[in-house]
């Protein structure tokens, strides 16, 4: 078929020997090898596969889901494999979210250098594309889906099929006359172009055309000045509104004609509110835009736990592929289990179970590679470590070796610091966080005797051994044991070499909030389990807070999560906690709460705690939170949705009924949610038309998450798509009712029917994984006041 990309794709000698396809091995383990025929297909933009050349083939991936490509030499899974395949003949596809990677093997090195760089130039362009290159790109896929003899045209009984598979359900009758009025060729079937015309039909947004056409005197266009009514009226842009109209007609506006004019048509109109500029999240959080020269206890700082493990916490495999994954998607720090391995190298597994070990070599060179791939803040290598002392030499040769100058091994300026140093001071550094045999004063002045030093560091591993013993206690009836109590060793004393690596990260054990102060030094930092921390957020939140504003806490899931489930980080937000360790590579509401966060600020892994969680004195309680926090009421009427996914694709018939279940998560009295109705067999643009109010204490720790459900009786609902981010990033505008909130839902309702509002935005959806979903979304207004006194009687 004629692509909708035609003319824009790049084609090079690599895409036409790709789209004549070649025979590979695709392979899965060691054992799992077969032969399959690749074929790029003629709209550049997915590539199928076949048993055999010439045989039945199906879908196998989309460019819009590679990540990169990698060298045979970087997949362990081929390195494995290199007496059987020379690591020159394989490569490995990466996609996007936790979808698992393709290794393939070609026939030869110049056939694996043709798909490598021919994917790797589709990649390029399609991360490259604009917002309607995109689209064109989304409907060449499921052009290609609903093509099924792909002879390059669909009939009706084809875009039938194709229709539901989409989610839309129409009758037959209309959805014939938008065929027969896209088919400008009269051939009873719809090419390319022509099925673009019949989607533009299926996507008219009668929502949208009635508010251009509250602005519009004829109707067609805009006018500048009637576009800046509307974005200083509902979007409450302000004394900017002029010169921003300007820059958006520039942006959006699609003819050359309109842009020399100055006006905008409904095409541009609609492209403008689906675009970043219409986004629920503000355009200026996205970058770096937070002060990055305070110290790092006054930062969240995405962690990951147990980083090396893909899977399970009792079979799963342990894979470099964690430490890939967690640094490329922002992770700061991550956790490295090491023990005694064969042949004197140090191995990183879950000590005591059936999970598959790797070299520490490998994850440290894999760290040096990949650590400000995407970002260049430091990385925290958080080491448990349980090897004997001639082990313990081999990681800190590793460690020097591997990490060269990337590894800060002293202090910034050979002096004694006074406080924490700051993200852009570490800038593209690593830092090891572990044991140390003494105080960062004593490593500087080299005052203490060897035999001094190894007793007090026996007195402080007695306590230190109590995290190890928790887990272990934990994990004893569901952990396979690989050695009998009696063959235990004691924890060994840390080797000076190892010692000397760590720098400001020194860990503690944790006795109380008053021993910290009067024994500890800021560069020192304890780890909690889970229920510990909760434990004392409980207890003592606001000593926690302040325990927290000036050393750093580590939070790690219960031992008993063996299938790598996750807590709810917030809470331990909340409290001021920096490094709250989740299993990333399980997916679901957990992770979207903390990718929401960590989503501002340039996704760089660190987010500066609000000021009240950043004082020695602060009188903040999580759990009890008092003045001088004045409450903020949230109007949010969700108005729309567009292109949504269905549950199952295997269903082809089955069209979603959904429904928008809004989120709030924060401090307890904050955490909320409501959801709409649901609008039955409609699942390309249904439309709710609902408003939802919340309350809100303490927006500064508020994420929203919105989700669409699938409505299903029988269960609690099929999930669907979501979009979660902080309350501080979402654009919104101003109240014009004042006193909204205190209306009944249906009175609500037609106020805001009858009334013009500012903050139209649209979310745009992400799979459970966190992918794009695009270019499926949700219509909203979103309206933030403060609360009034009528409000509180």
């Amino acid at each position: 078929m004629a692509s909708l990309l035609q003319g824009r794709v790049p084609v090079n000698q690599d895409v036409l020997l790709m789209q004549k396809g070649m025979l590979m091995r695709k392979v899965r383990s060691k054992i799992w090898k077969r032969l399959r025929y690749f074929r790029l297909q003629q709209d550049c933009m997915t590539v199928w596969h076949a048993r055999q050349a010439g045989g039945k083939a199906k879908p196998s991936f989309s460019i819009s889901d590679v990540e990169t490509v990698r060298k045979g030499s970087e997949s362990e899974l081929l390195r494995s494999l290199a007496e059987e395949f020379p690591l020159e003949q394989g490569f490995t596809v990466v996609f996007h979210g936790r979808r698992s990677n393709l290794d393939l093997v070609a026939n030869s090195a110049e056939e694996a250098q043709t798909w490598m760089q021919g994917l790797q130039l589709l990649v390029d362009f399609v991360t490259s594309m604009d917002q309607q290159e995109r689209l064109d790109q989304w409907l060449s896929d499921w052009f290609q889906r609903g093509d099924k003899n792909q002879d390059g045209r669909m009939n009706f009984q084809e875009v039938q099929r194709l229709l539901h598979l989409m989610n839309v359900e129409m009758e037959q009758e209309y959805a014939f006359q938008l065929f027969q009025a896209a088919d400008g060729s009269h051939s009873d079937t719809l090419e390319a172009k022509e099925f673009t015309e019949f989607y533009k039909a299926l996507t008219k947004r009668a929502e949208v055309q009635e508010l251009f056409e509250n602005f519009s005197a004829d109707g067609q266009k805009l006018t500048l000045l009637e576009f800046v009514d509307f974005l200083r009226e509902e979007q409450k842009e302000g004394d900017h509104a002029p010169d921003l109209a300007l820059e958006l007609i520039d942006c959006y506006e699609p003819s050359d004609s309109g842009k020399l004019r100055h006006v905008l048509s409904m095409d541009g109109f609609l492209s403008y509110l689906c675009s970043k500029d219409g986004d629920i999240f503000k355009p200026t959080y996205l970058p770096i835009y937070q002060d990055m020269t305070q110290p790092l206890n006054h930062y969240y700082i995405n962690s990951s736990h147990n980083t090396y493990l893909v899977g399970d916490q009792l079979c799963g495999q342990s894979s470099v592929e964690g430490y890939i994954r967690a640094l490329k998607r922002g992770c700061r720090c991550v956790e490295v289990d090491i023990w005694d391995g064969p042949n004197g190298e140090p191995i990183v597994y879950h000590g005591h179970t059936l999970t598959s070990r790797i070299p520490f070599k490998e994850v440290v060179a894999t760290v040096a590679q990949y650590a400000f791939q995407t970002s260049d803040y430091p990385v925290i290598l958080s080491l448990e470590n349980h090897c004997s002392w001639e082990q313990q030499e081999i990681m800190a040769q590793h460690l020097t070796e591997i990490l060269g100058e990337q590894l800060q091994s002293t202090t910034l300026d050979g002096l004694l610091p006074t406080q924490l140093p700051s993200p852009e001071e570490l800038r593209r550094k690593i830092l090891v966080k572990g044991k140390k045999l003494k105080t960062l004063e004593e490593d500087l002045e080299e005052e203490e005797e060897e035999e001094e030093l190894e007793s007090e560091l026996v007195e402080e591993q007695e306590t230190e051994l109590e995290l190890e013993t928790q887990f272990e206690s934990e994990t004893q009836e569901l952990s396979p044991r690989s050695m009998d109590k009696k063959e235990k060793k004691s924890t060994p004393i840390i080797c000076p070499s190892l010692s000397a690596l760590v720098v400001y990260m020194k860990t503690v054990s944790f006795h109380s909030f008053t021993h910290s102060k009067e024994h500890y030094r800021f560069y020192e930092l304890s780890s909690f389990s889970e229920a510990k921390a909760k434990r004392l957020i409980k207890e003592a939140g606001n000593e926690f807070v302040q325990h927290n504003a000036w050393q750093l806490s580590r939070v790690y899931p219960s031992g008993l999560r063996t299938d790598s489930s996750n807590y709810n980080p917030l809470e331990l937000w909340n409290a001021g906690c920096q490094m709250v360790a989740m299993n990333v590579q399980t997916a679901g509401l957990e992770m979207d709460i903390y990718d929401g966060l960590f989503r501002q600020n340039g996704g760089c892994g660190y987010v500066l705690k609000p000021e009240f969680l950043r004082d020695t004195q602060s009188s903040f309680h999580p759990e009890r939170p008092i003045g001088p926090f004045k409450a903020k009421i949230l109007l949010i009427q969700v108005i729309s949705g567009q292109q949504l996914p269905k549950v199952d694709q295997t269903k082809e018939k089955a069209i979603i009924d959904p429904l928008v279940r809004v989120e709030i998560f924060g401090i307890r009295p904050d955490t909320s949610r409501q959801e709409t109705s649901y609008v039955e067999n409609n699942g390309f643009n249904p439309h709710w038309g609902q408003t939802l109010c919340f309350r809100v204490l303490v927006p500064e720790l508020a994420l929203l998450r919105f989700v669409v459900k699938d409505y299903n009786w029988k269960s609690r609902n099929d999930f669907v798509g979501q979009y979660t981010l902080p309350w501080t990033c979402m654009q919104q505008g101003e109240p014009v009712l004042q006193h909204l909130a205190n209306l009944p839902a249906l009175a609500a309702f037609l106020m805001l029917s009858s009334c013009a509002f500012p903050g139209y935005r649209h979310i745009h959806l992400l799979s459970k994984d966190g992918t794009s979903l695009h270019p499926a979304s949700i219509f909203v207004y979103i309206c933030i006041r403060e609360e009034s006194e009528e409000d509180e009687s």
